[in-house]
């Protein structure tokens, strides 16, 4: 449509041109002595238009013979900065196909006519980032080929070059960017310290990013600091960078873990009050928490109290408890019901009789309900619980422990033949 309508306005403008002009009869006069010349008005209209477009396209010609030099130089500009631009292209490349060598040369090849462009007083406006990030590809190629004092050479020069970036916003971002890499390749050499200290050094804002809460996370779990790595996994969970699933394996993870480090009563105590209401419910957690409560000398009273909220869970019979986690909450247990003089001892005795009443056929509740009548010198019931229990029982501890006591039942009726069978059985489920 719009070139209909140019069409439409040349053939009006052609037109109204030819009716003026044959419409024109006026004249120029030249008076040059002693001559006169007459000229037709539209043939000197017609050569003051040519001498004006002439005059212009001069003008052109010699605007452009001048700028020729301009030209060269910014074809010149044009063809090195690209050259330094297809060297990190293919530096980027030959990094991700693990060429780490070519990948190497290529990002020293960019610094290279990145320098030649400045020596030659040509600045690019994007000069601080590409020489930061040539350089951060140079020490990443080097970690991989395991080149450690080049690498720790050009990620001294990434930082220097970071640091005259032109706004702070992009010299924030190179300075954290080296940062984070630096932390990742002090994880790879097992260097969990300067991991860390590389990722405190960051900004607060940063270091509540994903990625640094990841690095955070394996330098603390690598460094032997459960606490700050549990910290640091709930951080992570809150964000969701976890499925709710994986979340509560590395919680759990993490708390097992840091358990282990705890080498008295009170540390103990101060870590299960620091957990919240959903992980102490955890029936692995409690069962390992009151496990390590008791073998450091904690109260047992203590420790009833941490079981009391997973007894009902315990009791259920579609609970999704796995053997093993049955098997440990039952061990915490008799662990903890070893006191027959206590005040609640009786009513835990009640507890677990109508437990395994509930239950008749589960091995794991004859073995408690049978190793809690033996403490309360109940011998001919624990006789019978235990007996029951040692042909369904699969967990090796628990089996191990009903042989055991069957034995010293049998030592106490003076009978030495099933005592030294019940002793043998507990041997060979101990060696097995």
């Amino acid at each position: 449509m719009r070139a209909a309508l140019w069409l439409i306005s040349l053939f009006a403008l052609a037109a109204a041109a030819a009716w003026l002009a044959g419409h024109n009869h006026g004249t120029v006069t030249l008076f040059l002595a002693p001559y006169r010349i007459d000229l037709s008005l539209n043939l000197v209209l017609l050569v003051l238009g040519g001498v004006v477009l002439v005059v212009v396209l001069a003008q052109q010609a010699l605007s452009a013979l001048l700028s020729l030099p301009k030209q060269a130089q910014r074809w010149r500009l044009q063809q090195k900065e690209r050259a330094a631009h297809a060297a990190m292209l293919e530096s980027l490349s030959q990094f991700l196909a693990g060429r780490f060598l070519r990948a190497r040369k290529a990002a020293q090849a960019a610094l290279e006519k990145e320098a030649l462009l400045r020596d030659a007083g040509l600045a690019l406006d994007h000069a601080v980032s590409l020489r930061t990030l040539a350089h951060i590809l140079v020490a990443e190629s080097a970690h991989a080929l395991q080149d450690r004092e080049v690498r720790q050479t050009h990620w001294q020069a990434a930082l220097s070059v970071a640091k005259e970036g032109p706004s702070s916003s992009e010299r924030q971002a190179l300075i954290e960017g080296a940062q984070l890499r630096a932390a990742r390749w002090s994880l790879d050499d097992r260097d969990a310290a300067g991991s860390l200290v590389l990722l405190q050094d960051l900004p607060p804002a940063t270091a509540r990013r994903t990625v640094a809460m990841r690095l955070q996370l394996k330098a603390a779990r690598l460094a032997g600091q459960p606490a700050q790595a549990l910290d640091t996994a709930l951080l992570l969970a809150k964000h969701r960078a976890f499925t709710p699933a994986t979340a509560n394996s590395l919680v759990r993870s993490l708390i097992l873990e840091w358990l282990s480090h705890t080498h008295d009563a009170d540390a103990v105590q101060r870590l299960w009050l620091s957990l919240s209401p959903a992980q102490r419910g955890m029936p692995d957690l409690a069962a390992e928490a009151v496990l390590r409560l008791l073998s450091l000398g904690g109260a047992g009273a203590v420790a009833r109290a941490w079981l009391q909220p997973v007894w009902a869970p315990l009791q259920s019979a579609q609970s999704n408890w796995t053997p093993d986690q049955l098997a440990r909450m039952v061990q915490a247990m008799e662990a903890s019901l070893t006191d027959a003089q206590t005040v609640d001892a009786r009513q835990w005795l009640a507890r677990v009789e109508a437990a395994q009443l509930a239950q008749p056929q589960d091995a794991r509740w004859q073995y408690l309900a049978g190793m809690v009548c033996l403490r309360h010198q109940l011998w001919g019931k624990a006789q019978g619980l235990l007996g029951q229990a040692v042909k369904g029982l699969q967990a090796p501890a628990l089996k191990s422990r009903a042989w055991s006591a069957l034995a010293e039942l049998a030592e106490q009726r003076q009978d030495h033949a099933a005592a030294a069978q019940a002793w043998k059985q507990a041997a060979l489920v101990t060696q097995g």
